[in-house]
């Protein structure tokens, strides 16, 4: 009986692997096929990743990509460190219940809905659509994943580490200097690469507050695969999938080490 649940869970397993990532499987076989036709294989070449260096079109949007990401990154970590202290360390203070919502909202709210709301602020305050609003719209997408990721971090945190700093004589800022922030680095850190990850990778809400002179990469993409898939594409895509997934495994470990780290080994003063 056992061992028919045992292989039943892992068939199940093995389709539900196979749905999620047969298909990128296939986009970074085809990456590498030498023919300029995406649905021909013709053997094994890099000739597109050499061409994509002289694609000038996919560089620049990937380079505003980037920047973008990158922005909205170290906003949003700064943003959402000092938003999960203020959910972990302030209390039951008047307007937390809203307060959380708010930072919370974009994590449960379709981005659809949060492009288009971010879309009819931009044009109420009369704003200029482009690389600016863009990373205003990513910054506010990723506060709420580095609060969640921070807020866990100090909820587990030994608070008698703060109070011996303090009792040694060390002032509130230089015991959070000192003792908190090496402590919690490694879930700050975490939440800057999910940040950057889930900027670089979005396409509807910058889609909606995009212009002229800011056209991201995964717009691009979406622009081009509209005429038909180019072999470039297929490069560009591959390139990408291997920048997330490393992404996410930096996350990951960071979020272990961060979770693992003995509670007892705080900085010196």
């Amino acid at each position: 009986m056992r061992r028919g649940l045992s292989f039943v869970n892992v068939t199940a397993l093995a389709l539900g692997l196979a749905f999620l990532y047969l298909p990128i499987l296939i986009l970074v076989i085809y990456s590498f096929n030498a023919s300029r036709l995406v649905t021909i294989w013709g053997g094994w070449s890099t000739r597109w990743y050499v061409s994509l260096l002289g694609n000038q079109a996919i560089l620049d949007a990937a380079w505003i990509s980037l920047r973008i990401a990158f922005l909205a990154a170290c906003v949003a970590t700064v943003l959402g460190t000092l938003a999960a202290l203020a959910l972990v360390r302030a209390g039951r203070f008047r307007g937390r219940l809203l307060f959380s919502g708010l930072v919370y909202a974009p994590l449960v709210m379709p981005e659809v809905i949060t492009g288009l709301a971010l879309l009819l602020l931009f044009v109420a305050v009369d704003i200029e659509r482009g690389f600016w609003t863009v990373t205003i719209a990513h910054t506010t997408l990723t506060m709420g994943f580095v609060t969640v990721i921070v807020q866990a971090r100090l909820l587990g945190f030994d608070r008698s580490l703060e109070e011996a700093a303090m009792d040694l004589g060390a002032p509130p800022l230089r015991t959070f200097m000192t003792v908190t922030l090496p402590l919690i680095a490694p879930a700050i850190a975490a939440g800057w690469v999910l940040a950057f990850m889930l900027s670089l990778d979005d396409f509807v809400i910058a889609n909606f507050t995009t212009g002229p002179g800011a056209r991201t990469l995964p717009i691009h993409i979406y622009s081009e695969v509209r005429l038909g898939v180019k072999p470039e594409i297929n490069a560009i895509c591959t390139i990408i999938v291997a920048v997330v997934a490393l992404g996410i495994v930096a996350a990951s470990l960071l979020t272990k080490l961060s979770g693992a780290k003995p509670e007892s080994s705080g900085a010196p003063l």
